[in-house]
């Protein structure tokens, strides 16, 4: 029996990036949304579009059994960017998922989405899980927590400070964090129908029970680079002060903006146990701290980080 026609958006995002390699290695047949030229792969169909282009969408959806919503705006300057992405962008996946006849819609939402008050980009997520919820598909929905791993260019400043002897954390709180690669294998977990996933809304993590305090994972991260590094817990002010200049200094490839600031300063972003996924579906493999050796090794060998 063939293996179902998986369709992705994202795909050739962080997330997406490595969703794909497992499916190959998986040898599901695949359709990739891109809106650039890619090199051919193996199983792989590239479908030249955006979120924004309807009828690429369509394209994407035809013949496929299963749906990953993968993309998404992480950073945006005002609310109508991450409302763009994050709200119309899902409407139109859904919007041509129905049409094509697909019934199994994984989403990939975000944690921040259980605070939508604290950001624009938790409120944008938060109004996507709404819209898949009266879907009327077959849906799950996955809020993962902080996501690291090789390829991750999102913690990357960490690394770089770690290397000083210092990092500068959120306010004192503690957070979860996952492997991209346990990620990925959760999406494909969902992929089949399963009565105790379907309509429901999954936390997932590394497994440490009660996440990780920000000193904590600050330490990890210079444990990593064999370094011993001091973790400074910054003020929210602090935060916001920074998200100024790395905007006035980085511009659109800011990392830290005025957005983000807000929701780092949470003090719990720890998911709760109770909406992880049963362990008999899926339960995470990589231990954090060998993780960010392994993402240290990546960084190393591509010049990011000495």
């Amino acid at each position: 029996m063939s293996k179902p026609v998986i369709a992705i958006t994202g795909a050739t995002g962080f997330v997406g990036t490595i969703v794909m390699q497992q499916l190959q290695e998986m040898g599901y047949a695949i359709r990739a949304l891109t809106r650039k030229d890619q090199e051919p792969i193996e199983y792989v169909e590239w479908i030249n579009g955006a979120l924004d282009n309807p009828s690429s969408l369509e394209t994407l959806c035809e013949g496929a059994d299963c749906i990953l919503h993968i993309a998404g705006v992480v950073n945006a300057p005002n609310i109508a960017g991450f409302e763009a992405g994050n709200v119309d962008g899902t409407a139109a996946v859904i919007k041509a998922a129905k049409a094509q006849g697909i019934r199994r819609f994984i989403h990939i939402s975000s944690l921040s989405a259980r605070e939508p008050q604290l950001s624009h980009y938790g409120a944008s997520k938060a109004k996507a899980e709404k819209l898949v919820g009266a879907s009327m598909l077959d849906w799950t929905i996955i809020r993962p927590p902080a996501i690291y791993g090789p390829g991750d260019m999102e913690m990357l400043d960490l690394f770089i400070m770690a290397q000083k002897g210092y990092i500068l954390m959120p306010p004192k709180g503690r957070a979860s964090f996952i492997h991209v690669e346990d990620l990925a294998r959760l999406i494909i977990a969902l992929i089949p129908a399963h009565e105790d996933a379907t309509a429901q809304i999954f936390e997932c993590d590394d497994g440490v029970e009660g996440g990780w305090s920000h000193d904590s994972f600050g330490r990890a991260v210079g444990m990593a680079i064999d370094k011993q590094v001091t973790a400074i817990n910054a003020p929210k002010i602090l935060l916001k002060i920074g998200a100024l200049f790395d905007r006035l200094f980085r511009g659109k490839k800011a990392k830290l903006t005025w957005d983000r600031a807000n929701y780092l300063s949470h003090p719990d972003w720890v998911i709760d146990r109770a909406n992880a996924p049963s362990p008999s579906l899926w339960k995470p493999a990589i231990e954090t701290r060998q993780g960010l050796k392994d993402t240290a090794r990546w960084y190393r060998k591509n010049s990011l980080i000495d």
